[in-house]
């Protein structure tokens, strides 16, 4: 072979080897959340109050979505979870216990909660829901503006004027007749997912198989936007009601 075709030959050989290489291996940190979500799992004997197959059923809408902005009623022991699965997104607790937000604050101080007061009693539910049921109810609005007395309206402004990819309902305390209930979060979880711009909101409730959790869930998020159900979670797919140039029924046909 002549020294001139040998060195075309080479070069070719040389070219083809890179083309059919291997791409080098790069070392890569796993975010500092992510790490201190794993470490804090492994060595806790403390496990989420939801069941793996409750909490297979938002994340796999988290898997679709994230990452998203994600705002979470309770502020509890899957809260690091929450944060970790929504990875660059931006998740919010909101919290009844201003003392249990400062120990969270003191190990976890990534988290982003914000305390909120809540003036309902597990007592007064079935007024409640007679309130609910009056048209003024029925109006899809801001839940600073809406005269209907079961929306929050002394959230930070921040968490109004947000459009949420996914709500988890899963306080205040419910389980007592002094409690405050989650009457007014799940009336205004619904109300928030109306009144976005566009596009839906995944809405979850955790622990229907109690009585109000049930019946405010399928009454202000509605049967008909109900998507999934496992064990006590139940899973709501809210469109918005403002990008429709129909007016939208409160709650569509059940299904």
């Amino acid at each position: 072979m002549q020294p001139s075709h040998q060195t075309s030959f080479l070069k070719k050989i040389h070219s083809s080897d890179e083309e059919n290489a291997a791409p080098a291996a790069t070392c890569t940190k796993i975010p500092a959340s992510l790490s201190q979500a794993i470490i804090h799992y492994s060595t806790s004997k403390i496990t989420p109050q939801q069941t793996f197959s409750e909490i297979s059923v938002s994340a796999k809408i988290l898997e679709k979505k994230s990452p998203c902005n994600f705002l979470v009623f309770g502020l509890g022991y899957d809260s690091l979870m929450w944060t970790s699965l929504n990875h660059g997104g931006r998740t919010v607790f909101l919290e009844e216990d201003k003392a249990w937000i400062g120990q969270i604050q003191t190990k976890f101080p990534s988290l982003e909660s914000y305390h909120v007061t809540y003036d309902s009693k597990v007592s007064e539910a079935q007024n409640l829901m007679k309130i609910g049921n009056e048209a003024k109810c029925k109006v899809v609005n801001d839940p600073r503006y809406t005269k209907c007395d079961l929306a929050l309206k002394g959230l930070p402004v921040d968490i109004y004027e947000t459009e949420w990819d996914l709500i988890m309902v899963d306080a205040p305390t419910g389980y007592h007749k002094e409690a405050p209930g989650r009457m007014n979060a799940i009336y205004t979880a619904g109300l928030l997912a109306r009144n976005r711009e566009e596009g839906e909101t995944h809405v979850f409730v955790h622990d229907v198989d109690r009585s109000i959790e049930d019946k405010f869930s399928m009454a202000f998020l509605c049967d008909g936007y109900m998507t999934e159900q496992e064990g006590r979670i139940r899973h709501f797919t809210i469109p918005s009601h403002r990008s429709s140039l129909d007016d939208k029924p409160f709650c569509p046909a059940s299904k």
